[in-house]
């Protein structure tokens, strides 16, 4: 990543780039991890590991249960060379559930690196209780890191609650959004972006798409947090261009690359190159959907509402559509029905019930806008929904991010005009850093009720003003009650919803 000299120069005058920022070296036969280290897909008895370096060396991780690093378990990661832009992951197996432990990873090449220091705490194999986070939405809309606002400064209070694991709802880059340095505000006032050469233009090659990840990592809160939180990630929408569907031709000036398919395999490379997640290089499947179980209270089900998706004009209520597709909405009947967790979280990187459109008369996402029987994508989530009433799948929870404020519906099918359901909640959250949006109409056909939302007074509120959100649940060892929280960008709880298990 190439940081234009004259906006370094600018910040050396302001403070938008400081000494020490990742990506500068100063030691040129020693290698430096240059964008932190992170854990994500933990288990009860495993996890990934990531980091990055500034040239080819190998990843090299100590292992161990005390802080101090005593007695330490020294493993060699892969190599990390240039087709993976020095990106490396090490999956991790046979650890002991319910255990924390500290790492420490450094990059070996003619002098090892300096090291870098992680922590992860695994699932418990006996009832524990249970703490985490999700949210989305990452350097959106023109609003990147700003030092004069503390930077991504949400993941502050995020940490301050020591969750379990961060799930990333999706948008995690905002590949389609470039940056300008300033932007004047309303009141007077001016945001100013940290900018790097990637930030310039929407994302095409390879490249440029690394770059995107690269750029948010920037953030000393988010590589703080990370360190010491394991991630769990999905992918939307502006990982590769907004409101985007295999097959998609674009027409829009900007790129000069219009399929969109090709544009969403170098962003998927990107993707698996730069999140800890155990799908890409250490998934033979390479599949982005799966379920992560976290002991006997907690499976997530993490989709992909992406990969399958039907074109969005055909979304209008005819046709069967498709967000899951079959393959994977057969495999989320199947992980559902044998799932024997106290609580299915269902992670959705698209809501269920709320219009979301796509230009005129398109539908982005799984409502269709028609209050009536289940039409286009509706089918899915309507056989799902089936199914699991049917299968007696009891106690899902349903969380997404993806439209910038944060609510909490209620789905029944007493209000329903399909019917065939138990009834059960989904919770909204986001964005992390970009512009707030909303409130989005409700769709009928499921039952939705809208039962808290907040939500900013004009579209694209800057991060200044505030309406930046992020969620928490909590799972109870004793009683087996689900509590959700919705909390704002000073980790302030503004609605809370406690669930108990089905008997």
């Amino acid at each position: 990543m190439q940081i234009a000299r004259r906006r370094l120069l600018a910040a050396g005058a302001g403070g938008a780039i400081l000494l020490g920022t990742p990506g500068i070296s100063y030691a040129a036969s020693r290698p430096q991890l240059t964008h932190g280290v992170q854990s994500g897909d933990v288990t009860a008895q495993g996890a990934v590991l990531w980091t990055r370096a500034d040239r080819g060396s190998q990843m090299r991780v100590e292992l161990a249960t005390r802080p101090d690093f005593k007695h330490a378990r020294r493993i060699d990661g892969p190599a990390l060379t240039e087709a993976a832009d020095f990106t490396g992951k090490l999956r991790l197996k046979g650890l002991r559930p319910g255990q924390e432990y500290h790492y420490r990873i450094t990059a070996e090449g003619e002098r090892e690196s300096e090291a870098l220091e992680g922590s992860f705490t695994t699932a418990a194999c006996e009832p524990a209780s249970i703490t985490f986070q999700w949210s989305g939405d990452l350097a959106g809309q023109g609003w990147g890191i700003n030092p004069d606002f503390g930077g991504y400064r949400i993941f502050q209070a995020m940490a301050d609650a020591e969750p379990d694991f961060f799930l990333c709802s999706g948008d995690f880059v905002y590949s389609d959004g470039p940056l300008v340095e300033t932007v004047a505000l309303p009141d007077g006032t001016t945001w100013k972006n940290t900018v790097v050469d990637e930030k310039l233009k929407v994302a095409e090659t390879l490249d440029e798409y690394r770059g995107q990840f690269k750029y948010n990592l920037l953030d000393e809160n988010l590589r703080a947090f990370l360190a010491r939180v394991p991630m769990v990630n999905q992918w939307d929408d502006h990982e590769v261009t907004n409101n985007w569907y295999p097959g998609e031709i674009l027409d829009l000036p900007q790129y000069t690359e219009k399929n969109v398919d090709v544009l969403a395999a170098r962003a998927r490379q990107a993707f698996a190159e730069f999140t800890p997640g155990g799908f890409g290089a250490t998934d033979a499947a390479g599949r982005i959907y799966r379920k992560i179980a976290y002991g006997p209270l907690l499976d997530l089900f993490v989709l992909d509402m992406r990969t399958f998706k039907s074109p969005n004009p055909d979304a209008d209520g005819t046709g069967a559509g498709a967000v899951l597709g079959a393959e994977q909405l057969a495999w989320l009947k199947r992980e559902l029905r044998r799932s024997k967790a106290t609580w299915k979280v269902i992670a959705a990187d698209l809501p269920i019930g709320l219009i979301v459109g796509d230009g005129t008369g398109a539908q982005e996402g799984v409502a269709n806008g028609l209050a009536g029987a289940p039409g286009g994508r509706e089918t899915e989530i309507a056989d799902l929904l089936s199914y699991a009433k049917r299968e007696g799948v009891q106690n899902m929870v349903w969380l997404t991010a993806d439209v910038h404020y944060t609510a909490a519906h209620h789905y029944s099918p007493d209000r329903a005009v399909f019917q065939d359901f138990d009834p059960f909640w989904e919770f909204v959250s986001g964005p992390l850093n970009a512009g707030a949006f909303g409130p989005n109409k409700l769709d009928a056909t499921f039952g939705p009720e809208a039962v808290f939302v907040q939500a900013p007074p004009a579209a694209n509120t800057s991060p200044a003003v505030g309406y930046q959100f992020f969620g928490e649940v909590g799972i109870d060892a004793e009683t087996e009650m689900l509590t959700v929280s919705l909390k704002d960008i000073d980790g302030n709880t503004l609605y809370s919803k406690t669930l108990e298990p089905a008997a």
